[in-house]
């Protein structure tokens, strides 16, 4: 998924060494920054408040197909205030083990090969999102080029583009707990067409 694998790394070279400087002009090197130990933990307990908040979270509003939509039209999760997720978040936790946690860690936290997708949607929107699993991207990051391949032709990834986004976003937004949801809604008949429809343009006829 997004980022990915490492093509090639710049080479180290070593420093000549510096003329040693006289005692009197020797300069200490700054301090590190502190870390406000406060301020982390403050977040991190806003973050626990939001996801044990009663109510609903995702704030969409459920279509005919059983997506959950902000009021522009985005894509968004739901989780009702029993946990129950929405099938499409659901269906997104799945698809996310199949085919991204490989790289991408177990529920979008990262590993050494991929960067976690937890942080990647706290500044990508869904358009982003989609053009990047869908068509690939490139980075180069001094000098290490990063390969996040295109994905477009994987029907088990194209196919659930909006099952992975309502999943990874609610992972991002710190109110869907790691491991898989307990309790789901029920897979709509409009979920079953979609899916049937969008392997059959994808997947090559049998010959």
């Amino acid at each position: 998924m997004i980022g990915m694998t490492t093509m090639a790394s710049a080479e180290d070279k070593a420093a000549p060494a510096a003329a040693a400087a006289p005692a009197a002009e020797t300069k200490a090197a700054p301090e590190a920054a502190p870390v406000d130990l406060e301020a982390a933990k403050h977040a991190a307990e806003k973050r626990a408040a939001a996801a044990a908040a009663p109510g609903a979270k995702g704030g969409g509003k459920k279509g005919e197909d059983g997506k959950y939509l902000l009021p522009d039209g985005t894509m968004t999760y739901n989780i009702a205030e029993d946990g129950t997720v929405d099938w499409y978040t659901y269906s997104g936790y799945k698809r996310y083990h199949s085919e991204c946690h490989v790289c991408h860690g177990p529920g979008g936290d990262g590993s050494t090969f991929a960067p976690a997708l937890r942080d990647s949607l706290k500044v990508l929107d869904y358009t982003k999102f989609v053009t990047v699993v869908m068509s690939g991207q490139q980075r180069d990051v001094a000098g290490t080029k990063y390969i996040m391949p295109a994905l477009g032709d994987n029907p088990n990834v194209a196919c659930f583009i909006d099952d992975l986004y309502a999943y990874i976003k609610a992972r991002s937004d710190d109110v869907l707990p790691f491991g898989r949801p307990e309790k789901r809604e029920a897979k709509t008949d409009a979920a079953k067409k979609f899916e049937d429809e969008c392997f059959a343009s994808l997947t090559p006829a049998a010959k």
